[in-house]
């Protein structure tokens, strides 16, 4: 048996092993190897600590992929993306009163999965300078929910980041710009396209992965924001005009809209093909 196999076959068994511990016990013998890992004179044995850590929380990675599966960027890519940061998370973890990994780790999690989304799922692109807000946006809501441990609210990031509300709310609204408005999949796939598509029987005639990518083009940040909220994150009307600051009618009115303004541009688009 080679070395190699041998540490793999340790590997599996140790997933095992933890399989059967209740999670909180999990978490408490995660967090007393990156102690370990960090305490003086440990660096001989830094690398082991951390990669069992890692091993032992591997689903607290796994969990925020399946989060953000089905959003048009392959759930594999997604599962690396979450373990490397994962692992980016035992690195630079330090352990304190009320500060626990999981508290740590999935934040950090979150944050780069949402920036693969930024980089890679990119279909209907917003202006740069939105897109440059939108990663400063990005990165101040990680420090601020890692610094506080909850949400931070729209008026907390504008003041971090020393913009108006009405702009952290664009920055926000176009990350609706990423995948939701990738047809790269077919169209089942894909949740938004699919879920516009249905409103409309017309629209079976059409092949909507490419109209809808060229309709999805005239649509503002805030539409985008709209569409993803309903049709992605599957979220009710009041819930969305709750996130948005507007009545559940006016969300009501402006879905109607924005849908019937695609179907009239898919037709227009049909009929002149």
């Amino acid at each position: 048996m080679t070395r190699s196999t041998a540490h793999h076959l340790a590997h599996q068994q140790r997933r095992r092993d933890h399989r059967r511990m209740d999670p909180d016990t999990v978490m408490r013998r995660a967090e007393r190897l990156l102690e370990t890992a960090h305490e003086p004179g440990a660096q001989d044995r830094r690398q082991r600590c951390e990669e069992e850590a890692v091993v032992l929380t591997l689903e607290l990675a796994d969990t925020v992929a399946r989060r953000y599966s089905g959003r048009g960027i392959e759930y594999d890519d997604l599962l690396q993306v979450a373990r490397l940061a994962l692992v980016k998370a035992a690195q630079a973890y330090r352990s304190g009163p009320g500060r626990g990994f999981a508290a740590y780790a999935v934040p950090t999690i979150t944050g780069e999965v949402k920036r693969h989304f930024r980089d890679c799922g990119w279909a209907v692109r917003p202006p740069r300078r939105l897109q440059e807000l939108r990663v400063a946006l990005t990165e101040a809501e990680d420090r601020l929910t890692q610094e506080s441990g909850s949400q931070p609210g729209v008026l907390e990031v504008a003041a971090a980041l020393g913009v108006d509300m009405s702009e952290v709310e664009a920055a926000r609204a176009c990350g609706g710009g990423y995948s939701l408005l990738s047809l790269e999949g077919t169209v089942a796939q894909n949740r938004a396209a699919d879920a516009v598509a249905s409103e409309s029987g017309d629209f079976a005639r059409f092949d909507t992965r490419d109209l809808l990518s060229h309709a999805l083009d005239d649509l503002s940040p805030r539409e985008l924001g709209l569409l993803r909220l309903r049709f992605v994150e599957e979220r009710t009307q009041a819930e969305i005009g709750a996130s948005v600051g507007v009545s559940q009618m006016q969300v009501s009115r402006l879905l109607s809209g924005i849908v019937a303004r695609l179907r009239v541009t898919l037709l227009d688009a049909d009929s002149a093909a």
